[in-house]
Protein backbone atom coordinates (compact mmCIF):
# COMPACT_ATOMS: atom_id res chain seq x y z
CA UNK A 1 0.00 0.00 0.00
CA UNK A 2 1.51 3.17 -1.12
CA UNK A 3 0.63 6.60 0.84
CA UNK A 4 -1.99 7.56 -1.87
CA UNK A 5 -4.06 4.71 -0.91
CA UNK A 6 -3.38 5.03 2.31
CA UNK A 7 -4.62 8.37 3.20
CA UNK A 8 -7.04 8.27 -0.53
CA UNK A 9 -4.76 10.93 -2.01
CA UNK A 10 -4.98 11.69 -5.88
CA UNK A 11 -1.24 12.77 -5.49
CA UNK A 12 1.08 14.64 -3.79
CA UNK A 13 0.60 18.27 -2.25
CA UNK A 14 2.57 21.53 -3.74
CA UNK A 15 3.17 19.16 -7.17
CA UNK A 16 5.66 19.85 -9.26
CA UNK A 17 3.97 21.03 -11.82
CA UNK A 18 1.49 22.52 -10.09
CA UNK A 19 -1.14 24.73 -12.36
CA UNK A 20 -5.44 25.10 -12.56
CA UNK A 21 -6.45 23.92 -9.59
CA UNK A 22 -3.41 22.41 -8.33
CA UNK A 23 -1.43 25.73 -8.34
CA UNK A 24 -2.24 28.57 -4.89
CA UNK A 25 -3.05 31.80 -6.39
CA UNK A 26 -4.00 33.96 -3.67
CA UNK A 27 -0.49 35.00 -2.63
CA UNK A 28 -0.58 39.39 -2.97
CA UNK A 29 2.94 38.82 -5.03
CA UNK A 30 1.59 36.67 -7.09
CA UNK A 31 -1.64 39.16 -7.69
CA UNK A 32 0.86 41.90 -8.83
CA UNK A 33 2.74 39.49 -11.12
CA UNK A 34 -1.10 38.57 -12.67
CA UNK A 35 -1.58 42.38 -12.98
CA UNK A 36 1.60 42.99 -15.01
CA UNK A 37 1.51 39.70 -17.20
CA UNK A 38 -2.10 40.52 -18.26
CA UNK A 39 -0.38 44.43 -19.26
CA UNK A 40 2.19 42.59 -21.32
CA UNK A 41 -0.09 40.31 -22.91
CA UNK A 42 -2.11 43.25 -23.88
CA UNK A 43 0.15 45.38 -24.71
CA UNK A 44 4.06 44.16 -25.73
CA UNK A 45 7.30 44.98 -23.75
CA UNK A 46 9.58 43.33 -20.68
CA UNK A 47 8.70 42.06 -18.03
CA UNK A 48 11.13 40.92 -15.44
CA UNK A 49 10.46 38.18 -12.17
CA UNK A 50 12.82 37.63 -9.53
CA UNK A 51 13.14 36.02 -6.28
CA UNK A 52 14.75 33.24 -4.26
CA UNK A 53 15.40 29.40 -5.49
CA UNK A 54 12.39 27.83 -4.87
CA UNK A 55 9.43 30.41 -3.97
CA UNK A 56 7.58 29.30 -7.28
CA UNK A 57 8.46 32.11 -10.11
CA UNK A 58 8.43 28.76 -13.11
CA UNK A 59 5.18 27.70 -11.40
CA UNK A 60 3.46 31.02 -11.92
CA UNK A 61 4.74 31.87 -15.12
CA UNK A 62 3.39 28.57 -16.23
CA UNK A 63 0.27 28.86 -14.87
CA UNK A 64 -0.30 32.56 -16.34
CA UNK A 65 0.73 30.56 -19.47
CA UNK A 66 -1.52 27.74 -19.41
CA UNK A 67 -4.34 29.84 -18.83
CA UNK A 68 -4.30 32.10 -22.09
CA UNK A 69 -6.06 31.21 -25.61
CA UNK A 70 -4.21 29.28 -27.10
CA UNK A 71 -5.21 30.55 -30.82
CA UNK A 72 -3.92 34.21 -29.48
CA UNK A 73 -1.11 33.33 -28.07
CA UNK A 74 2.54 31.65 -28.68
CA UNK A 75 4.69 31.15 -25.39
CA UNK A 76 8.01 29.87 -26.37
CA UNK A 77 9.97 29.00 -23.24
CA UNK A 78 13.42 28.49 -23.02
CA UNK A 79 15.44 27.81 -20.16
CA UNK A 80 19.00 26.54 -20.95
CA UNK A 81 19.95 30.05 -20.90
CA UNK A 82 23.91 29.83 -19.75
CA UNK A 83 25.14 29.74 -24.20
CA UNK A 84 26.07 32.20 -26.41
CA UNK A 85 23.93 34.47 -28.44
CA UNK A 86 24.46 32.24 -31.72
CA UNK A 87 23.04 29.17 -29.74
CA UNK A 88 19.75 31.08 -27.96
CA UNK A 89 18.96 31.93 -31.58
CA UNK A 90 19.16 28.95 -32.66
CA UNK A 91 17.00 27.37 -30.09
CA UNK A 92 14.36 30.35 -30.38
CA UNK A 93 14.48 29.78 -33.99
CA UNK A 94 13.53 26.45 -33.45
CA UNK A 95 10.64 26.57 -31.62
CA UNK A 96 9.32 29.04 -33.99
CA UNK A 97 9.88 25.98 -36.33
CA UNK A 98 12.46 27.47 -38.57
CA UNK A 99 15.43 25.89 -39.85
CA UNK A 100 18.89 26.99 -38.56
CA UNK A 101 21.74 28.96 -40.43
CA UNK A 102 24.24 31.40 -39.91
CA UNK A 103 23.39 34.39 -37.02
CA UNK A 104 22.71 36.99 -39.85
CA UNK A 105 19.85 34.57 -41.23
CA UNK A 106 18.78 33.21 -38.22
CA UNK A 107 18.22 37.00 -36.51
CA UNK A 108 16.47 37.97 -39.91
CA UNK A 109 14.25 34.57 -39.87
CA UNK A 110 13.41 35.04 -36.31
CA UNK A 111 12.10 38.97 -36.81
CA UNK A 112 9.98 37.98 -39.89
CA UNK A 113 8.64 34.79 -37.99
CA UNK A 114 7.77 37.42 -35.09
CA UNK A 115 6.13 40.02 -37.73
CA UNK A 116 3.96 37.47 -39.20
CA UNK A 117 2.54 36.03 -35.92
CA UNK A 118 1.22 39.52 -34.98
CA UNK A 119 0.56 40.81 -38.74
CA UNK A 120 -1.12 37.76 -40.53
CA UNK A 121 -2.11 35.40 -37.77
CA UNK A 122 -2.87 38.01 -34.73
CA UNK A 123 -1.06 35.85 -32.76
CA UNK A 124 0.67 37.41 -29.55
CA UNK A 125 3.98 36.02 -28.89
CA UNK A 126 5.28 35.41 -25.96
CA UNK A 127 8.92 34.57 -24.51
CA UNK A 128 9.88 33.30 -21.52
CA UNK A 129 13.70 33.41 -20.69
CA UNK A 130 13.68 31.50 -17.42
CA UNK A 131 17.24 31.15 -14.80
CA UNK A 132 18.05 34.61 -16.54
CA UNK A 133 19.99 35.27 -14.14
CA UNK A 134 22.62 32.81 -16.39
CA UNK A 135 22.60 34.72 -19.23
CA UNK A 136 25.85 36.09 -20.26
CA UNK A 137 26.39 40.03 -20.89
CA UNK A 138 26.28 39.39 -24.64
CA UNK A 139 23.21 37.94 -24.70
CA UNK A 140 21.54 40.62 -22.41
CA UNK A 141 22.99 43.12 -24.65
CA UNK A 142 21.44 41.80 -27.86
CA UNK A 143 18.31 40.99 -26.31
CA UNK A 144 16.20 44.44 -26.19
CA UNK A 145 16.47 44.46 -30.28
CA UNK A 146 14.26 41.24 -30.30
CA UNK A 147 11.31 42.96 -28.45
CA UNK A 148 11.19 45.95 -31.46
CA UNK A 149 10.93 46.33 -34.98
CA UNK A 150 10.13 48.48 -37.77
CA UNK A 151 12.64 51.38 -36.54
CA UNK A 152 11.87 50.99 -33.01
CA UNK A 153 8.46 52.38 -33.75
CA UNK A 154 6.81 48.73 -32.35
CA UNK A 155 7.35 46.11 -30.55
CA UNK A 156 6.59 42.52 -31.63
CA UNK A 157 7.42 40.74 -28.49
CA UNK A 158 6.62 40.17 -24.77
CA UNK A 159 9.79 39.51 -23.24
CA UNK A 160 10.11 37.84 -19.69
CA UNK A 161 13.38 37.44 -17.50
CA UNK A 162 12.81 35.10 -14.76
CA UNK A 163 15.53 34.63 -12.12
CA UNK A 164 17.32 34.70 -8.73
CA UNK A 165 17.45 38.12 -7.00
CA UNK A 166 20.87 38.97 -8.71
CA UNK A 167 19.07 39.10 -11.88
CA UNK A 168 17.85 42.17 -11.25
CA UNK A 169 21.09 43.92 -9.82
CA UNK A 170 22.62 43.01 -12.82
CA UNK A 171 20.43 44.97 -14.98
CA UNK A 172 21.48 48.14 -12.50
CA UNK A 173 24.80 48.28 -14.02
CA UNK A 174 25.27 50.44 -16.91
CA UNK A 175 26.17 47.95 -19.90
CA UNK A 176 22.60 46.57 -19.62
CA UNK A 177 20.75 50.05 -18.91
CA UNK A 178 19.53 49.90 -22.84
CA UNK A 179 17.90 46.92 -21.94
CA UNK A 180 16.74 47.55 -18.95
CA UNK A 181 15.11 51.36 -20.15
CA UNK A 182 12.82 48.92 -21.88
CA UNK A 183 11.66 46.87 -18.63
CA UNK A 184 7.84 47.74 -18.18
CA UNK A 185 8.24 46.32 -14.37
CA UNK A 186 10.13 44.42 -11.95
CA UNK A 187 8.19 41.65 -9.99
CA UNK A 188 9.51 40.27 -6.91
CA UNK A 189 8.11 36.97 -5.33
CA UNK A 190 8.90 36.02 -2.33
CA UNK A 191 8.65 33.29 0.37
CA UNK A 192 4.85 32.84 1.99
CA UNK A 193 6.09 33.49 6.02
CA UNK A 194 3.18 34.75 7.06
CA UNK A 195 1.58 32.03 9.30
CA UNK A 196 -1.79 32.86 8.22
CA UNK A 197 -1.08 32.94 4.14
CA UNK A 198 0.88 29.64 4.77
CA UNK A 199 -2.03 27.82 6.77
CA UNK A 200 -4.23 28.99 4.07
CA UNK A 201 -1.74 27.60 0.71
CA UNK A 202 -1.14 24.30 2.97
CA UNK A 203 -5.31 23.86 3.48
CA UNK A 204 -5.37 24.30 -0.27
CA UNK A 205 -2.67 22.18 -1.50
CA UNK A 206 -4.29 19.06 0.64
CA UNK A 207 -7.75 19.68 -0.83
CA UNK A 208 -6.42 19.81 -4.03
CA UNK A 209 -4.35 16.48 -2.98
CA UNK A 210 -7.76 14.71 -2.04
CA UNK A 211 -6.20 14.70 1.73
CA UNK A 212 -7.91 14.38 4.69
CA UNK A 213 -8.64 17.69 6.50
CA UNK A 214 -6.88 16.19 9.67
CA UNK A 215 -4.14 15.41 7.49
CA UNK A 216 -1.19 17.06 9.24
CA UNK A 217 -1.48 18.12 12.82
CA UNK A 218 -0.80 21.77 14.01
CA UNK A 219 2.81 21.16 15.70
CA UNK A 220 3.46 19.45 12.44
CA UNK A 221 1.98 22.42 10.68
CA UNK A 222 4.31 24.82 12.54
CA UNK A 223 7.58 22.87 12.11
CA UNK A 224 6.54 23.09 8.14
CA UNK A 225 6.26 26.85 8.41
CA UNK A 226 9.90 27.12 10.46
CA UNK A 227 11.92 24.34 8.58
CA UNK A 228 10.82 25.50 4.82
CA UNK A 229 11.00 29.06 5.95
CA UNK A 230 7.52 29.15 3.53
CA UNK A 231 9.53 28.08 0.45
CA UNK A 232 7.21 26.43 -1.32
CA UNK A 233 9.69 24.17 -3.19
CA UNK A 234 11.12 23.14 0.34
CA UNK A 235 7.26 22.48 1.50
CA UNK A 236 6.57 20.14 -1.15
CA UNK A 237 9.10 18.17 -0.62
CA UNK A 238 8.73 17.87 3.66
CA UNK A 239 5.10 17.01 2.92
CA UNK A 240 6.14 13.99 0.28
CA UNK A 241 8.95 12.41 2.22
CA UNK A 242 6.30 12.68 5.60
CA UNK A 243 3.65 11.08 3.90
CA UNK A 244 6.58 8.19 2.70
CA UNK A 245 7.21 8.05 6.85
CA UNK A 246 3.88 8.08 7.94
CA UNK A 247 3.06 5.13 5.36
CA UNK A 248 5.78 3.46 6.27
CA UNK A 249 4.67 3.56 10.38
CA UNK A 250 1.64 2.51 9.37
CA UNK A 251 -0.18 5.07 10.60
CA UNK A 252 -2.67 8.31 10.07
CA UNK A 253 -1.98 11.95 10.54
CA UNK A 254 1.80 13.76 10.21
CA UNK A 255 2.44 14.80 13.54
CA UNK A 256 5.48 17.14 14.89
CA UNK A 257 7.73 13.55 14.97
CA UNK A 258 6.99 12.87 11.23
CA UNK A 259 7.93 16.29 9.89
CA UNK A 260 10.95 16.78 12.02
CA UNK A 261 12.57 13.36 10.82
CA UNK A 262 11.91 14.57 7.23
CA UNK A 263 13.57 18.09 8.15
CA UNK A 264 16.98 15.86 9.26
CA UNK A 265 16.38 13.69 6.18
CA UNK A 266 16.66 16.69 4.09
CA UNK A 267 19.64 18.61 5.77
CA UNK A 268 16.80 21.50 6.80
CA UNK A 269 17.10 21.23 10.53
CA UNK A 270 18.85 24.25 12.35
CA UNK A 271 21.90 23.16 13.62
CA UNK A 272 23.25 24.92 16.82
CA UNK A 273 26.00 27.23 16.37
CA UNK A 274 29.83 26.11 17.76
CA UNK A 275 30.10 29.20 20.76
CA UNK A 276 33.73 29.80 21.79
CA UNK A 277 33.76 29.70 25.48
CA UNK A 278 34.83 33.14 27.01
CA UNK A 279 37.68 33.73 28.10
CA UNK A 280 39.18 34.12 31.54
CA UNK A 281 39.78 37.52 32.92
CA UNK A 282 43.16 38.26 33.39
CA UNK A 283 43.54 37.38 37.12
CA UNK A 284 41.81 33.81 36.57
CA UNK A 285 44.45 33.15 34.03
CA UNK A 286 47.73 31.04 34.77
CA UNK A 287 51.13 32.68 35.42
CA UNK A 288 53.03 33.96 32.11
CA UNK A 289 56.08 31.77 31.05
CA UNK A 290 58.81 34.36 31.46
CA UNK A 291 61.21 32.01 29.03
Amino acid sequence: MSWRERFGMSGPPLPKGATGETFFDQSPHFWRLARVFDWLTAEPGIGVVTGEPGVGKTSAMRHLCRALPLHEHRVLYLADTNVKPQDLYRMLAAELGLRPGHRAQIVRDIKSALVTLVDERGVVPILVLDDAQALRDDVLHELHGLTCLDFDAREFLTLWLVGHLRLERRLRLLQHSALAQRVVAYVQLSATSDPALFGAMLDHALTAASAPPDLVTPDAREMLLRASRGIPRLVSHLLRISLILADERGHGPIDGSIVHTATVLLHLEHSTPNVMPPSKPRTERGPRSRG
